[in-house]
């Protein structure tokens, strides 16, 4: 039996877990995505289809503070910046979507991150 492709497995656990995970306006969707050497989140609104905050380790203002730091401790800057906007948008309370990830490492560094930073989920 050949080998499971990660990526397509990751894909449908993804899948599975959207159909629970839904974000509307009063509680967007607190989207990760994870690449081998950045990591990204977005609150969406999926009502109307739009991203309302994101941070990544490829934006400006966060990839200075992450210079010199493991990738887990990236993930944590990550997740205070994003909670950071989504506050100052008037975001409290959002659903957290992992992404067809494991909830460990990295994922989870974000997530306890943006949970420190005021967000509720």
């Amino acid at each position: 039996m050949p080998e499971i492709d990660r990526r397509v497995a990751r894909l449908r656990r993804h899948r599975r877990v959207r159909k629970s995970v839904v974000g509307v306006p009063e509680r967007p969707r607190l989207n990760v995505f994870r690449s081998l050497h950045h990591i990204y989140a977005q609150v969406i609104d999926d009502s109307r289809g739009h991203t309302l905050v994101s941070a990544s380790t490829v934006d400006p203002e966060v990839e200075g503070q992450c210079q010199g730091l493991k990738r887990t401790e990236q993930a944590r800057v990550v997740g205070k910046v994003l909670a950071k906007r989504a506050l100052s948008r008037g975001i409290k309370r959002v659903v957290f979507d992992r992404g067809g990830y494991l909830y460990h490492g990295r994922v989870k560094a974000l997530a306890d991150a943006a949970r420190e930073g005021g967000l509720e989920f």
